[in-house]
């Protein structure tokens, strides 16, 4: 099963560079605009394809993200010159940059690099291995899952999400950068430290979906919106518009993960938190920093009203079509691997001993 996986998920990867290079050739010879548009479609179209040949959560749940999501979205971009892509920069930086969550940082520090770059990645270095600890506690939480709550199940859920995420992403983005030699954006900058939603959606989580959403959807929607309605009230349909795109976007990755019908509660997620971030947006506004909370009382407020609804609305969603079961699957799997391996290994030692 894994090595199957494993070969379908070769073929789309070397379908996804073939495309890409032919992406980064036509733009050389077609101009910005619609019309480059027209020569991307056929890509956009195949990306939205490709993860359907995988059934893998994670391999298929980051195939999807990478491709039909991220990918995509950085190609229609690219069709009007905007975004991380262009055609100055070379052939693999802009298919790492297409097909991967990363993004090239504008405005390095420069005074006293070597001193400030040795000491953030000391620090960095500290963080992830404690992270990974957390996550492999997790891991071994789940052999007891039977004595656990259920609602206690979720919150792991949670919690493995977005250490997995941010782990896996950061090795990818040092790669990039060991590679390249470019300094990348961070893509998470500890979400838990959140003091509203405005500072988790927009400062904290995810950051290369928020830099990707804002050009694509919540600035194209903020200047139709005050053509029409003003610019006073343009920021309120904004921010909901791109929260309901997010949420459809995640339906889809969902879909590609159960191969079912979307129930709607993913997309409701968003639209809910979307709604909830427009009136903390009013509120503030409103008062007028007359009114700012300490961070010890809003910063446990957002994280746990983050983490509640998640738990209701979003994490269900893994659970229901046995996606965890799934997952375990993978993880025994991998450490069956991973075992064998290590026998065949220590056997050819001790042979040539």
């Amino acid at each position: 099963m894994l090595g199957e996986e494993m070969n379908s998920f070769i073929k789309v990867w070397l379908a996804v560079f073939t495309s890409l290079c032919y992406c980064h050739a036509m733009g050389k010879m077609v101009p910005k605009g619609p019309k480059r548009l027209i020569f991307l479609l056929p890509i956009v179209c195949l990306f939205l394809y490709l993860p359907l040949n995988l059934y893998s959560p994670h391999l298929g749940g980051l195939t999807a993200f990478f491709i039909a999501w991220l990918g995509n979205f950085k190609l229609l971009l690219f069709a009007f010159d905007k975004g991380p892509l262009n055609t100055r920069i070379s052939l693999p930086l802009f298919m790492a940059l297409a097909c991967l969550p990363i993004k090239i940082q504008q405005d390095p520090i420069k005074e006293n690099p070597s001193s400030k770059s040795q000491g953030k990645s000391k620090e960095g270095t500290v963080n992830y291995v404690i992270k990974g600890l957390l996550l492999a506690i997790i891991l071994w939480s789940y052999n007891f899952i039977e004595y656990i709550h259920p609602n206690i199940i979720k919150l792991l859920y949670a919690l493995h999400i977005y250490f997995f995420l941010e782990i896996f992403l950061a090795i990818g983005a040092a790669m990039v950068r060991s590679f390249y030699g470019v300094e990348l954006e961070p893509q998470f900058n500890e979400p838990f430290l959140s003091a509203s939603l405005q500072d988790f959606w927009g400062k904290r989580w995810n950051l290369m979906v928020a830099s990707i959403m804002r050009p694509t959807v919540y600035e194209p929607t903020l200047r139709f919106s005050s053509a029409v309605i003003g610019r006073k009230w343009a920021p309120v349909p904004s921010v909901l518009s791109t929260f309901v795109v997010s949420g459809v976007m995640h339906e889809l990755v969902f879909y590609y993960l159960r191969r079912v019908s979307p129930t709607g509660e993913v997309s409701w997620f968003f639209i809910f938190h979307g709604i909830c971030l427009t009136l903390e947006i009013g509120l503030k506004k409103a008062l007028s920093g007359k009114c700012r909370l300490p961070w010890i009382v809003t910063g446990p407020l957002t994280v746990g009203f983050v983490l509640g609804t998640g738990v209701w609305l979003f994490i269900p969603q893994f659970t229901r079509s046995k996606l965890d079961v799934r997952a375990f699957e993978e993880y025994a799997e991998i450490g069956a691997l991973l075992k064998s391996s290590c026998e065949k290994v220590l056997n050819h030692i001790f042979y040539h001993l």
